[in-house]
């Protein structure tokens, strides 16, 4: 799943070829896509596009007045064309989810992989009235997210922290991917109650969350939207790398499976040379 640093690249990459632009046709190719009706997307047709904007995970492009919203999900991603195909898509056929054409050549396309079909788009007057954008907590890059703001969120909270990290209505733009990177970067298990830190590791895991993304941001900045994913994977140092030695002390990277995901994390690193147990079926360890 793209998260914050991804999207924000994406956010660059849009920004850089859209803004000043007038779109000329949008075509939704998958009946699920679409989430609002009112206004119509045809009501962006003829519209200027202005700077693209991020909230979390969400980018919107105000086209005309109105905002063009889109939330990538799982398998979705955006494709850009200089020149479009002269061939109208065939709706249904294949992972092309949207296409925006603009006036003079160009365009961009929203595909989506897989069978599990969760790419959203919305066309809204203000983003904030997408019911997930209006949900979000403190975007992490943001100057008012220091350390105070961190330990405040934190405070009372009785789940794990890798769940903490992971709701977007706590800190907006961090997923499964940079919560292991972010866990492993300040040493704590995935499985820690997020109220159990004390200040001075509420303040460390503050400062991984802050390197953690802005690291990832600066790797992305300038990559081409079709490297992005491979540029995402290259930089990550345990999530998704079950099996092979750990980076920073060399043991065993180690995985947690769940239902449709799984986290990655260092025993030696975080959780003092134990293994955590599979947390369906054991007492979780902290």
């Amino acid at each position: 799943m793209p998260e914050l640093p991804e999207v924000e690249a994406l956010r660059e990459f849009l920004d850089d070829r859209l803004t000043g632009r007038v779109v000329e046709r949008v075509l939704p190719l998958a009946v699920n896509v679409l989430k609002t009706y009112d206004p119509p997307l045809t009501a962006l047709e003829g519209g200027t596009a202005g700077a693209t904007a991020r909230y979390g995970k969400f980018l919107a492009v105000p086209i005309g007045g109105l905002y063009l919203v889109t939330h990538l999900a799982r398998a979705g991603w955006l494709r850009w064309q200089d020149t479009p195909p002269a061939q109208p898509p065939r709706p249904g056929k294949g992972p092309l989810a949207l296409r925006v054409v603009l006036e003079g050549g160009g365009g961009f396309d929203l595909t989506e992989a897989g069978t599990q079909k969760r790419l959203a788009v919305y066309v809204v007057r203000a983003p904030r009235e997408v019911p997930g954008i209006a949900r979000l907590g403190p975007d992490p890059l943001a100057p008012a997210f220091d350390r105070e703001a961190f330990t405040a969120l934190l405070a009372g909270e009785r789940r794990q922290i890798k769940g903490v990290l992971r709701d977007q209505s706590v800190i907006a733009g961090i997923g499964n991917a940079y919560s292991d990177e972010i866990l492993h970067r300040a040493r704590v298990s995935p499985f820690k109650l997020a109220a159990s830190f004390d200040a001075e590791q509420a303040g460390r895991l503050h400062e991984a969350v802050e390197d953690t993304l802005r690291e990832a941001v600066e790797r992305a900045h300038g990559v081409a939207a079709g490297n992005l994913k491979a540029e995402k994977k290259s930089g990550l140092r345990v999530h998704g790398r079950a099996g092979e030695p750990c980076p920073v002390c060399g043991d065993t990277v180690r995985s947690v499976s769940f239902a449709d995901s799984s986290l990655e994390y260092c025993p030696t690193c975080q959780t003092g040379g134990k293994p955590l147990a599979d947390r369906r079926l054991s007492r979780l360890l902290k």
